[in-house]
Order: C-alpha cells, then structure tokens, then sequence
C-alpha cells in the first residue's frame, strides 16, 4: 500500500534549483511503487468549500510574480482524472463533507513544482482537492480520512504545503546552515507531536506550539500536514532541512 505524503515546497524557484530537496524527492518517488493517480491537496487552492478538481487536462499555473523567464517556462502537462475526481467527491459527500466538482481549475505551483521533481515525465494522473482553510486542521484530519483507503488502490495522497512559512522573515541570501531558533523550535515540536500521535495538540498547535503565529502568520501552508496525517499511519521524517534561514523544508510519509 502506498502511504501518504507531507511535502515542504519551498519557492517556486524549487522547479529549476531542487537543493537538496529535489534529490530526496526523486529518492522517495523511486521507493514508492509508481502510482496509478495522485490526489493532492495544496496551500494553494484554498476555498470556502470543498471543491475537487475535475479538468481532465489541466493547464500548469504560474501563480506568482517576479521570478525569471525561464520559471514561467516550466510545463507539467500531467493528465486529470474526472472519474476519480467523481469517486474522491463521491466519498467526501458520503462521509458528510459536501464537495463538488470543479471542470476548471488547474495545477498551481504547489502542485506542479514537487512532482516535477518526483514524477518529471508527467505521466501520472493528478486531481486536486481544494483547502477550505478557515475550517482549520480538525476538516483536513476528516478529508485524510475520507480519502485514506484510496492508497489500498495504488493512488499517492500528497499535502504539499510547508512545515514553517513566514516570507516576511526570510533572509533569501542565507545558506541551508543557517537556521533561525524560532523556526526549528516549532518544527522540532511538531515532529514531536507527530510522533507520539497527539491530535489533539496538533489541532491545537496555534495556541500550543512555539512561536506558532511567527511560524504560521496564516493557517493554509500547514494544513495540507493534517490531510497527509489523516489519510495515513505511522509517522516518518523522510527528509529536512531549511532555506533561507526559516522557510523549513520537511517531507514526511505517514505508512
């Protein structure tokens, strides 16, 4: 069975400069038996409703500014799935999470950017789940676990958003060394929390964890964590590091 995935994605600038991310990406798709379809849920869709994307070839979104050309060049032309995208809606109504459809929408960048990295030939289905952020992480933890018998059907659950994010506070000349005490306390306690299994902290961890709000001025770049968590099991640190002084760089898998 395929676990589910939490990944850090970084700038967008991720595409053409993997770091040290990208290799542990590429890595951890090649350890994974190849998935017949992906479902993700991103920081980047966010919504009041839960809406599931159904394009069955969705266009790749440059959704940001002032990065070069050759960022705005980059294509991931993987195919949708609308049959899926029907069931993953399907299971989410019967579960009581009214979702509908969304012919629409397209990958953005924190759906796009990792997998060109872990899949680059773009030849695996992708459907998107939108983040209906202010319902907080108890609706992620309840999305995971509508979807989570998706992974006994060779389908990968991915939340890709960021295990710290606080752009105001990057200093984007700093080395991976360099690392600011705030952010790693509250990554640290995270993974503590992770590990002995503590929902009710983790749901918790805006008023709980240290410098919660510094770390998260916003709520969506963490959620996508409690839909991977929901949709899985065991706990396990598959990569870390950070960039840019507080942007954390965490992948996990939950098995």
């Amino acid at each position: 069975m395929l676990p589910s995935l939490f990944i850090s994605h970084g700038s967008p600038m991720l595409a053409l400069e993997p770091g040290a991310s990208g290799p542990a990406l590429a890595r951890l798709a090649a350890e994974l038996p190849k998935p017949r379809a992906i479902v993700l849920v991103s920081a980047h869709w966010e919504s009041r409703d839960l809406r599931v994307a159904s394009a069955p070839q969705p266009e790749t979104w440059h959704d940001f500014r002032g990065f070069p050309a050759a960022l705005y060049a980059v294509q991931y032309p993987a195919s949708g799935h609308p049959q899926l995208a029907s069931e993953v809606a399907a299971r989410l109504n019967n579960a009581g999470l009214p979702a509908q459809l969304d012919p629409e929408r397209p990958l953005d960048h924190g759906a796009w950017v990792p997998l060109s990295l872990m899949y680059p030939q773009a030849d695996i289905p992708v459907v998107q789940v939108s983040l209906p952020s202010h319902q907080g992480p108890a609706l992620q933890s309840q999305v995971g676990r509508a979807l989570a018998s998706l992974r006994e059907q060779g389908i990968l659950l991915i939340g890709s958003g960021s295990i710290t994010h606080n752009l105001g506070e990057l200093d984007w000349h700093a080395g991976p060394e360099a690392i600011e005490p705030w952010a790693q306390a509250f990554r640290d306690w995270i993974v503590a929390k992770l590990t002995s299994d503590d929902q009710a902290a983790l749901h918790d961890y805006r008023h709980l964890a240290p410098a919660a709000i510094r770390n998260h001025p916003s709520d969506e770049h963490l959620l996508p964590l409690f839909f991977a968590r929901g949709a899985g099991g065991q706990f396990k640190v598959e990569h870390s590091g950070f960039t840019y002084g507080a942007l954390g760089m965490d992948i996990y898998s939950f098995t």
